[in-house]
């Protein structure tokens, strides 16, 4: 089983390395009225550059955060200054990591790291921080390959929830899973898939202390007690793609591989009238449609 992760201690021993690129990849759902780079402003790791989520998403599509292609990747990878020989470090105060690890993953560069408890953990240790924009980055050529095929449409979903050729893992706050809570994102109804399991994205992390990445072991546990079974096929969603990533990044950490992400998630499932959907809420004793 492979880490994917960096220790600060070493992070910041390598900090203006010609060979590295750091990325601070802070990003809210719209409920949050506030931006990343707003946050990327207010205080960063030093020497990073903001990764913008927003302009790196198919901004063809209907729905949030769908992942680019190959071309659009490369375009903006290479405009933060960075090249395929370069290693990327990873991080944000939150979520977001997993998902832009995913997206290098998928695109061919396996040089990437996550900074095990971001930047939370970061500052909770003392080390220096900068504010204000990043200085300008020197283009450079990054060439995406083409990805392997880790993403579900939700024809695929819709099997799984009525074949069981895959277990539907839901990554949200249980609050959004039920309908408990708005969906976060203006006129998106709330609730879940009929058949979906709630597996929440904060499972995999330590919540107090370091922040860090729970261990891969503990990870196996998580899966198995929420009901997952880990060796069977898995479709990670959630509400826009994003904390999805964090169960598959745990899965390849635990050495696993037969996962997909539904990259629509609930912004596409939630918003279709011809898609089933469920509520738990207080209110409800059992699933009811929504």
């Amino acid at each position: 089983m492979e880490t994917f992760l960096v220790e600060p201690s070493w992070l910041e021993a390598k900090l203006g390395s010609y060979d590295l690129a750091v990325l601070d990849c802070a990003w809210f759902a719209p409920e949050a009225g506030k931006t990343g780079l707003d946050a990327f402003r207010a205080e960063h790791i030093p020497t990073a550059r903001h990764f913008d989520l927003n302009a790196a998403s198919d901004g063809t599509s209907p729905y949030p955060n769908m992942m680019p292609d190959p071309a659009q990747f490369s375009a903006i990878v290479g405009a933060l200054g960075i090249d395929n020989g370069m290693t990327v470090v990873i991080y944000d105060a939150g979520y977001v990591s997993a998902r832009v690890w995913w997206m290098f993953h998928r695109f061919g560069h396996d040089n990437v790291f996550i900074l095990d408890g971001g930047l939370r953990r970061w500052k909770a240790e003392g080390r220096g921080l900068e504010s204000g924009e990043a200085s300008p980055a020197i283009a450079r050529t990054f060439e995406a390959k083409l990805p392997v095929t880790d993403i579900a449409g939700w024809v695929d979903v819709a099997i799984a929830l009525s074949e069981g050729t895959a277990q539907v893992v839901d990554a949200r706050m249980p609050d959004r899973f039920s309908g408990a809570l708005p969906s976060g994102y203006p006129g998106l109804a709330p609730g879940h898939m009929p058949g979906a399991v709630n597996l929440p994205w904060t499972a995999m992390m330590r919540q107090e202390g370091d922040f860090r990445f729970i261990s891969p072991e503990e990870a196996d546990e998580a899966f198995r007690s929420a009901g997952i079974d880990p060796d069977q096929p898995i479709i990670a969603t959630c509400g826009s793609g994003v904390t999805a990533a964090v169960l598959a990044f745990q899965l390849l950490r635990m050495g696993k591989t037969d996962w997909t992400i539904y990259d629509g998630s609930w912004n596409e499932w939630g918003r279709r009238d011809d898609l089933p959907k469920a509520a738990t809420g207080p209110a409800n004793d059992v699933d009811s449609t929504i």
